[in-house]
């Protein structure tokens, strides 16, 4: 099929006038369909977005706020969605304002304790968790947050492609779920161990994507590398998820959340609740309990389970503390203070809600627990010689098992708050 000439620029005058993007606005120009003009502006990206409704016939315009750039976000996911939430309109009933990132982070299960060490055949793994764990938390979030959301999922590349201009040219930023190692701006020799990571798809740059991976900036990736790094794994292959309608959630419904979210992390903590998908005998790494237990291990220094022995081997040692600094300092799986003041924020703006104050005073001890997690991710030492790995983790111990104790406290504060709320 022959091309019109000036094709990009032709692009550009339907795009101006209709306010399609630039994918749809080039395809209908090759296809010979003809213009529909409506009030719309994009920018460059997600930005006033047309909404026709009932009325004198005309379309009228609804102003969407921009898509808003990450600024000091806390936890990344929840950082991701507040982005996305705001740039769709939605607002917290309670507020009027855009969903908080606290909020969000809140409903998605908040906080919560894991740590595991694996002995491979040349390496021994320290991962270590602190937000909520093993519940999927994105798929909670939006679950308990109640606005509608449009999901999909297909092994089809025309379809996800197909899907994903259905969104932005909605106007809205679309949430992918991709393989980091396939994205091209990130340098990685270990694809296959390479994690899954949601990102923003904001806009459109003459056929490429503009993407918000939270570092600050968007990236501009081409159509084919996001279909590729979007295929990678089976069960998140061409998964996406955008906000069609901006509404505030109903105040029950968030409420509701709210409540069912704090019951789960504090079950979580305090280890009364099951682990789901997690055999029972690895539950002694999990909550409260996994505190201790880790505490234990850190100080032994005679059995094969203590880190003393775990981590003997120079290398071993430096790839497994370096690996623990790594999670404790990351925004995904961790965050600054072991999310412990953003939880804080989270039940002082949650005690808002219906019947809900008394979470306020249940807010305390996570802000005087932040600094605790913050000492923690200071003593780690991923230098330490192999010599001084016993002292290193006794020291280690030593915090762990103030935070342990502290958080024990906390949690039950929480569940009593939380019981008396949900009686009267």
């Amino acid at each position: 099929m022959s091309q019109p000439k000036q094709l990009k620029k032709l692009t550009r005058e339907r795009m101006d006038a209709t306010g399609e993007s630039y994918t749809t606005a080039r395809k209908a120009i090759l296809a010979g369909k003809p213009a529909n003009p409506v009030n719309a502006a994009r920018g460059g990206g997600p930005g006033a977005a047309p909404d026709s409704r009932p009325g004198d016939g005309a379309a009228e315009e609804q102003e969407l706020p921009e898509y808003p750039a990450p600024d000091n976000v806390t936890q990344y996911d929840a950082g991701l969605w507040h982005r996305v939430l705001t740039q769709a309109g939605v607002t917290n009933p309670i507020t009027g304002a855009a969903p908080s990132e606290a909020l969000l982070a809140g409903i998605a299960g908040g906080i919560g304790f894991m740590v595991f060490t694996f002995e491979y055949e040349s390496v021994t793994t320290a991962t270590v968790v602190t937000r909520s764990h093993p519940e999927p938390y994105t798929a909670s979030l939006l679950a308990r947050l109640g606005v509608p959301v449009r999901e999909t999922h297909t092994s089809s590349v025309k379809q996800a492609q197909a899907n994903l201009d259905d969104g932005l040219d909605e106007g809205r930023a679309v949430v992918v779920r991709v393989t980091e190692g396939a994205l091209p701006w990130i340098d990685s020799d270990e694809l296959e161990e390479s994690e899954s990571v949601d990102v923003a798809v904001v806009g459109e740059d003459d056929g490429d994507y503009l993407v918000d991976d939270g570092s600050g900036a968007l990236r501009v990736v081409a159509a084919a590398e996001l279909a590729a790094a979007r295929s990678r794994r089976k069960k998140d292959r061409h998964w996406q998820a955008w906000i069609p309608e901006p509404v505030a959630p109903r105040v029950k419904v968030l409420r509701r959340g709210v409540v069912e979210a704090i019951d789960q992390t504090t079950g979580r903590l305090l280890g009364t609740a099951p682990l789901q998908g997690i055999p029972a005998h690895f539950a002694k790494n999990f909550g409260v309990a996994g505190m201790r237990n880790w505490a234990e291990r850190l100080r032994d220094t005679t059995t094969r389970r203590g880190w003393t022995a775990l981590f003997a081997d120079e290398e071993r040692l430096r790839g497994g503390v370096g690996q623990l600094a790594g999670f404790l300092d990351s925004d995904r799986f961790c965050g600054a203070g072991g999310l412990r003041g953003l939880y804080a924020d989270f039940l002082e703006e949650a005690a808002a809600l219906p019947g809900l104050a008394g979470l306020a005073a249940a807010a305390a001890p996570y802000r005087e627990l932040a600094p605790l997690w913050e000492e923690l991710a200071e003593v780690v030492d991923p230098d330490v010689e192999a010599g001084e790995r016993s002292a290193l983790f006794a020291r280690m111990a030593d915090v762990v098992e103030r935070i342990a104790d502290a958080e024990e406290s906390a949690a039950r504060g929480l569940r009593e708050a939380l019981e008396a709320a949900t009686a009267s």
